[in-house]
């Protein structure tokens, strides 16, 4: 593993918020700065471990390690591109056609992603959560989703980031607080960073067996074994010129429930992904497709997600909240030991 050298450490006091605007992914600047693209921001810390959570779809913009950047991200004053970072709710993924039926009601949701016609990434991707509480490891925030013609049910989430002295990690808990049931599932699309000037050298262990097939607009056909296939990265392996915007399931599991995926960065750095078993589904995308004006292929993103593509349509994976109902899971990044 690499060593990181380690860098002079701004620390905050505990339950202060602190605007950390990334003019670079570790520039900074004091509190009471201008509101930015993304809210409000907040550093938390422990030891070598650094991270910044914007308000705006409660996203971790920044996860250091002796002031090492480790994610693929963009300045706080910029809208970003391809979610990165972003806590995806209610649903994940694509609702084929925005179109879904739930207890007898057919419904339809915003099209987002005209060209594939369909619903992308739920409802929450550019609001605001709200702060609950700040210290200097961990930060939780809030958000009440109303209902919308499309989405007529009341959900309230929680979310927790925190930092100790391995890594970062996020727990979501979500309440049905309307009076029907309600159908619901997350994820989050955050990036690492290659490590160097593209992820093809990046050895990766992805603990899945089976991914699904998809037609033209990336809506799921079916489901295939991964062995024999490009997709086979059960045992690591660099990545290469594999190109992925694929979801996974069928996950290897530890004895504690987690799933584990490995990123081994030609820069020396071994970061991990662990998600517990609410997390069923991973959809891996390897920066093909930047809409932005840079190179491709500079990080790759496994999103942990509690559900398949198109579960509103297809039931895969699908959670019911009750009324009162609740939902928790937690996934992480941290340094391999």
């Amino acid at each position: 593993m690499r060593r990181f050298s380690r860098r002079a450490a701004l620390v905050t006091a505990a339950g202060a918020s602190t605007a950390v605007a990334l003019a670079g992914p570790a520039a900074a600047r004091p509190p009471g700065g201008a509101p930015t693209a993304h809210g409000r921001l907040y550093e938390i810390r422990s030891g070598r471990q650094r991270a910044v959570v914007a308000g705006v779809a409660a996203t971790l913009l920044s996860w250091q390690v002796d002031g090492v950047e480790l994610l693929l991200t963009h300045r706080a004053d910029e809208v970003g591109e391809g979610y990165r970072g972003k806590t995806i709710l209610p649903w994940p993924n694509r609702i084929d056609h925005g179109r879904y039926t739930f207890d007898g009601q057919q419904l339809q949701v915003p099209i987002n992603e005209p060209e594939r016609d369909a619903a992308l990434h739920g409802l929450m991707s550019f609001v605001e959560w709200q702060p609950v509480e700040h210290r200097h490891d961990r930060v939780v925030l809030e958000h009440l989703l109303p209902p919308t013609y499309g989405y007529p049910f009341q959900l309230a989430f929680q979310i927790e980031f925190a930092v100790d002295g391995t890594g970062v990690r996020s727990t979501l808990t979500a309440r049905n607080v309307g009076r029907t049931a309600a159908p619901f599932g997350t994820a989050n699309h955050t990036y690492l960073a290659a490590g160097g000037d593209r992820i093809d050298d990046v050895v990766l262990e992805l603990p899945a067996s089976t991914y699904y097939l998809v037609n033209d607009r990336l809506i799921p056909t079916g489901t295939a074994p991964v062995e024999g296939t490009e997709y086979d990265y059960r045992r690591a392996r660099p990545i290469g010129a594999t190109e992925m915007d694929t979801a996974f399931t069928d996950l290897r599991r530890g004895p504690g429930g987690d799933a584990v995926v490995r990123f081994a960065r030609p820069d020396g750095v071994t970061a991990e992904l662990w998600v517990d078993r609410t997390h069923g589904y991973l959809q891996v995308y390897t920066d093909d497709s930047p809409s932005a004006d840079r190179p491709e292929r500079q990080g790759i993103t496994v999103e942990p997600m509690t559900c398949a593509p198109n579960a509103f349509v297809t039931g895969d994976g699908l959670i019911t909240l009750a009324p009162g109902g609740t939902h928790r899971g937690s996934w992480g990044y941290r340094i391999a030991a």
